[in-house]
């Protein structure tokens, strides 16, 4: 939180009592906090972020700000936007209907217009508010005090380009972002993760950052976790809930709780955000759940499926094998990765030879496919991956470690791996490359140097056995 002498918080919490809306004591101490201001009466925080789960009241703060800001502070313009329009429509309705309960007020108010994009209140001084959704195009050529940036869970670069340009020709602004827990998954929210980043990084000189959340038990916890937070305790909900037997009420949240998914609940109610990986590492398969597969002492059982993959470079190669172990868990390990191509041909046909691998897999094309002809020519049958192969390999892959969206509670991660460093080291430098607009990706690089090739050679392998290693094989004939 930014150093501040004084706040203006009080002129936001009276002028709103005066209109009838009573904050409760997390809403005035957030105007306090977040209304800081230097001795030289500007801003303490040029932005402020809040996180707070739906039906907490976060309205009532932006409400209170929009009030001080219009008819105190001398704003000349304020912007409130939405990510849906009937959100917008609601806030500037609310609006209204404080003015209106002051008269005092509502005698500066020289229009309020209600058309349908143009919803807004001017006064007879010529400040005004409006209300906008977001668009592309949505506040530009605006000189805005005050951005309000309501919905933040969705919002994207173009959003924040339309503007962040409407504060900078103004002396002392202040953006404002508020939400409930953001899902990346679900809508762009890079904004937000940025501000809140920035907040756990311990960037206070111009950031006022408010956050309530629990921090629940992963599906990696041992039953006896004292570390985090229980999604069925009521402590819980207070935790993530500063509304809670003040707007909100334990039974309520209850029906919640058996009406959500787990996923939902922790995001809707508890405030669990799924926020997008920062920098160039675990951007796929996070690091945590990862290294929650690793067992030394894994191995599969016959038969086996291995796979082949050479990098861009053609400096590294490596083969992957996969196979599933006693408890029904798929193994997945790297048998060799080296420097250079050349071995990988004699080498496979000493695996194959050991082993009788249900499958060996190469990808159509690319830089492996060149061993293809030899590899036939050595008696070993490969089977050839198309793009589509591989992306299913990929994303077979992905959907063993981490819990896919609609995954219900009782999922659990199905591969296990040694925690060999090459393959983890893959694993952390892997992103996607999407196919299509399906959803469906191969593995990517993220840089020149990323050497992937033991997670494509897994993941491959992977995707063969479970292909072809569940078939059973036709027992050889005895001749006597």
């Amino acid at each position: 939180m930014p150093p501040a002498p004084s706040s203006a918080g009080s002129d936001a919490i009276d002028i709103a009592a005066s209109c009838g809306l009573v904050l409760d004591p997390w809403q005035k101490l957030v105007l306090e906090d977040a209304l800081g201001e230097r001795p030289d009466g500007q801003w303490a925080a040029g932005e402020v972020g809040l996180i707070v789960a739906r039906q907490n009241g976060k309205g009532s703060i932006l409400e209170a700000m929009e009030l001080a800001g219009l008819f105190l502070w001398g704003e000349e313009l304020l912007i409130h936007s939405a990510h849906e329009f009937r959100t917008a429509k609601e806030a500037f309705r609310r609006l209204v209907a404080l003015i209106d309960r002051n008269p005092s007020l509502k005698a500066r108010v020289k229009a309020v217009s209600y058309s349908k994009g143009e919803e807004g209140i001017e006064l007879r001084d010529g400040h005004r508010i409006r209300f906008t959704t977001r668009t592309g195009g949505g506040g530009r050529g605006l000189t805005a005090d005050r951005v309000i940036l309501d919905e933040a869970y969705n919002l994207s670069d173009d959003h924040m380009a339309a503007l962040l340009p409407t504060l900078s020709a103004r002396p002392n602004p202040q953006i404002v972002y508020t939400t409930s827990a953001p899902d990346k998954d679900l809508a762009p929210c890079d904004a937000i993760a940025n501000v809140r980043r920035r907040a756990l990084d311990g960037d206070h000189d111009r950031l006022a950052y408010f956050e309530w959340s629990a921090d629940v038990h992963t599906e990696w916890c041992p039953p006896d976790c004292d570390e985090h937070d229980d999604p069925k305790d009521p402590g819980t909900w207070a935790k993530a809930n500063p509304g809670l037997g003040i707007r909100l009420s334990e039974e309520k949240i209850l029906g919640q709780l058996k009406a959500l998914s787990a996923r939902g609940f922790g995001r809707e109610v508890l405030s669990v955000g799924n926020y997008p990986t920062t920098g160039t590492g675990w951007q796929v398969i996070g690091e945590e759940a990862w290294g929650a597969l690793a067992e030394t002492e894994s191995m599969p059982n016959n038969p086996v499926c291995f796979s082949l993959d050479i990098n861009p470079e053609r400096s590294m190669g490596a083969i992957g094998v996969a196979g599933i172990r006693s408890d029904g868990l798929y193994h997945v390990e790297v048998v060799d990765h080296l420097p250079g191509v050349t071995w990988m041909v004699p080498r496979t046909v000493q695996l194959v030879k050991k082993w009788r691998p249900a499958c060996v897999v190469v990808g159509n094309f690319g830089p492996a496919a060149a061993l293809i002809p030899d590899l036939e020519a050595q008696g070993v049958k490969v089977i050839k991956a198309s793009m589509g192969e591989r992306g299913a390999a990929a994303g077979g892959f992905v959907d063993g470690c981490v819990r896919p969206a609609s995954a219900p509670p009782s999922w659990r991660s199905s591969i296990r791996h040694l925690g060999q460093g090459s393959l983890t080291a893959a694993v952390s430098a892997a992103t996607r490359q999407k196919l299509g607009k399906d959803g469906a990706f191969v593995w990517s690089r993220n840089s020149m140097s990323a050497d992937i090739c033991p997670l494509v050679a897994v993941s491959q392998a992977l995707w063969g056995f479970r292909k072809f290693g569940t078939k059973k094989r036709k027992p050889k004939m005895a001749v006597v």
